[in-house]
């Protein structure tokens, strides 16, 4: 069943949706593909350098996933990629296959199209046959640059306007 895409927002995770938000988790063979919410907010914690900003995906009052982005990431360090780029996207097992990820997706790029000089996104991801987010990348649009980075396969997104 396709969720009402409109209803997808994007929120802050606080004291409030902190535990529902960590809870989150892709299936079992997607594992070896994304980091957990929790993870995730401890690079945040861990990489300042790397300007995370990220926020919870909600459906309704649900929370359905989790996006994080490096928002505009200072030029000359060579150990990250960006200025933009999109580090983590996760959507609940529970919840995959109704459009959520692709609606999160566009209104973290309606918020780019906002940043000074924002002028593609950039991702990364685990090279595999079997539940790569590959497909569903390049079927939003993004990439392949033929470049590697940290192991993983570099794509990316122009932003026309």
């Amino acid at each position: 069943m396709i969720a009402d895409v409109s209803e997808v927002t994007l929120r802050p995770v606080d004291d409030g949706n902190r535990a529902a938000v960590v809870a989150l988790d892709v299936t079992p063979a997607q594992q070896n593909y994304v980091a957990g919410v929790a993870d995730s907010i401890d690079d945040a914690l861990r990489y300042p350098e790397a300007m995370p900003w990220y926020r919870a995906i909600y459906a309704g009052d649900d929370p359905v996933g989790f996006v994080m982005i490096s928002d505009n990431i200072p030029p000359g360090d060579q150990t990250l990629l960006g200025p933009y780029f999109l580090w983590r996207l996760l959507v609940d097992a529970r919840h995959q296959g109704r459009g959520h990820g692709r609606a999160a997706l566009n209104l973290v790029l309606n918020y780019l199209r906002t940043r000074p000089g924002c002028t593609e996104l950039l991702t990364s991801v685990v090279p595999g046959e079997i539940s790569s987010p590959l497909g569903f990348y390049l079927h939003l649009g993004f990439q392949d640059t033929g470049r590697y980075f940290d192991g993983e396969r570099v794509l990316r997104l122009p932003l026309n306007g």
